[in-house]
C-alpha cells in the first residue's frame, strides 16, 4: 500500500478546497489535494460573484459577518493568487424591473442600511450613463460598490499552478484513515493510502459519501441552470459591471468577463435533475432582456447546471468535531486530525478567503469564536463512536482495483 506523507490532505478541488490548500502552503506546510476532477464540480458553473451586500438574505446575520469579512479579505487572496485569478473589483447595479421590485429593493437596502452596508440608489438616468444597454423601461436601480467578482475557471486554474501539479492527487478519496483514535489521511478508491497530520473534507456534496466521518453531515443538492454568451463586438461592452435584477420577482444577474463573455444565471431548484432545465434557460434569457435587450442578440455556447452543497440553516459546516465521551481528543475536545469545510452552498467563492483563513487558525490551534456557530456537528447531538465509524468505513472499503 502506497503512502504519500503531508502536513495537510485537503479533499475537494473546488474553489474552497484549493483556497484552503493554498492558504496551507503559504504557511509552509506541505500539502496534498485529492480530486479526481479539480474544479469540475460546482466551481465550474459558478458565476463568481463576490456579493456580500447584495447576497444578504433576511435573518442569516451570522453568515452576513462572515460574508463581509471575507470579502474584505479578497483582494490579498486575489493578489496571493496571481494576475491571472479574473478578480475584479467593478461594482454591481441592481435594477428593478417594475414598481415592486423597485420596493422589494428598497425594503432590503433598509435591512441591509441597518446593518452598516452601503447601498447607494441611482437615478435611471444615472444609471444609463453607466450603462447605456439598459432597458429603457425600468423601475429604479442602486449601485452597491462592495460587492465585486472574480472568474472561478481562472480562479481555480491559477490556484492550481501555485500549487503545483505534484500537490494534486487526481483520484477520490473513500474514506477516512483512523489511527489510535486520530484521523491520520485518507484511503483512495484504489486502495491507496495517503497519510497526513491534518486532513480537511471540503469535497461539498461528495462529504456525504466519505466513509469514516465522526459526524453525520446534512447537505443536499441545490442546483442551478447557468448560461454563457458571447458579445458580438458591435454591441461590446454590454455591461461593465455585474447587473442583479428583479423582474417580476424573479432574480437574475449578468455577469461581465474580460474576455467579452457574459454569465447569466440565478435560478435555483432542488428536483433532483442534474440537467439543464429548459424552462431555466428560457426564463434566464427572457429575464436577462427585460433588464438588458441587447442579450437577444449574444451568441450563447454553454448552459450549465451544477448542485451547490446547502444546509438546513444555508450556512457552511466548517470547523472541528467534537470528540465522543472517553475517547482520544485534542486539547480543544475535538477528533485530532480533523477539520471540515463544506456546505457553503450559493456562498463559496464569496467566503474562500473566509474559509482558508479559518482553516489556517484551526491548523495552529486557533479557533475564532466568531464563527463557532458554523461547527459541523450542530445539527447532531452526539458524535458517531469510533466503533461506528471504523464498521462503515470498512463496508466502505475498495475491494481491489481502480473503479
Amino acid at each position: 500500500m502506497e503512502e504519500v506523507h503531508a502536513d495537510v490532505i485537503v479533499v475537494g478541488a473546488g474553489v474552497i478546497g484549493l483556497g484552503i490548500a493554498w492558504e496551507a502552503a503559504r504557511s509552509g506546510r506541505r500539502v496534498t489535494v485529492v480530486d479526481p476532477a479539480p474544479g469540475s464540480g460546482a466551481s465550474f458553473a459558478a458565476a463568481g460573484m463576490l456579493a456580500a451586500v447584495s447576497e444578504y438574505h433576511y435573518q442569516e446575520e451570522q453568515l452576513l459577518e462572515f460574508m463581509v469579512h471575507s470579502a474584505a479579505l479578497w483582494p490579498g487572496f486575489a493578489a496571493s493568487a496571481g494576475p491571472g485569478c479574473g478578480y475584479l473589483s467593478t461594482p454591481t447595479l441592481c435594477l428593478a424591473g417594475d414598481a415592486a421590485d423597485r420596493q422589494a429593493f428598497a425594503d432590503l437596502r433598509s435591512v441591509q442600511q441597518a446593518h452598516g452596508l452601503d447601498v447607494r440608489p441611482l437615478t435611471l438616468r444615472e444609471a444609463r450613463t453607466r450603462e447605456p444597454l439598459l432597458a429603457p423601461a425600468l423601475a429604479g436601480a442602486f449601485e452597491i460598490e462592495a460587492d465585486h467578482q472574480v472568474d472561478p475557471r481562472r480562479l481555480v486554474a491559477a490556484l492550481l499552478a501555485r500549487l503545483g501539479v505534484e500537490s494534486v492527487v487526481r483520484a477520490r478519496a473513500a474514506r477516512l484513515a483512523w489511527d489510535g483514535g486520530r484521523v491520520a489521511g485518507v484511503v483512495l478508491e484504489d486502495g491507496r493510502e495517503l497519510r497526513a497530520a491534518e486532513t480537511v473534507v471540503a469535497n461539498g456534496l461528495g462529504a456525504r459519501d466519505l466513509a469514516g466521518l465522526p459526524v453525520s453531515l446534512p447537505l443536499r443538492p441545490v442546483y442551478g441552470d447557468v448560461l454563457r454568451l458571447r458579445v458580438p463586438a458591435r454591441v461590446r461592452p454590454l455591461v461593465t459591471a455585474t447587473v442583479r435584477g428583479l423582474v417580476r420577482g424573479r432574480p437574475v444577474y449578468i455577469v461581465p468577463r474580460e474576455d467579452g463573455t457574459v454569465v447569466i444565471g440565478a435560478t435555483q431548484r432542488e428536483d433532483g435533475s442534474d440537467a439543464v432545465s429548459a424552462g431555466g434557460v428560457y426564463e434566464l434569457l427572457r429575464d436577462a432582456q427585460a433588464l438588458v435587450p441587447a442579450v437577444a442578440e449574444l451568441e450563447l455556447y454553454e448552459t450549465t447546471a451544477r448542485a451547490r452543497p446547502g444546509t438546513p440553516d444555508n450556512a457552511p459546516l466548517l470547523g472541528r468535531v467534537p470528540a465522543a465521551a472517553g475517547e482520544a481528543h485534542d486539547g480543544a475536545g475535538c477528533v485530532p486530525g480533523l477539520i471540515v469545510a463544506t456546505g457553503f452552498f450559493r456562498h463559496g467563492v464569496l467566503l474562500t478567503p473566509g474559509a482558508a483563513s479559518v482553516c489556517r487558525g484551526l491548523l495552529e490551534g486557533v479557533a475564532d469564536p466568531r464563527w463557532q456557530g458554523f461547527r459541523p456537528d450542530r445539527f447532531t447531538s452526539t458524535t458517531r463512536p469510533l466503533a461506528e465509524r471504523s464498521a462503515a468505513a470498512r463496508s466502505a472499503a475498495p475491494q481491489g482495483g481502480i473503479r
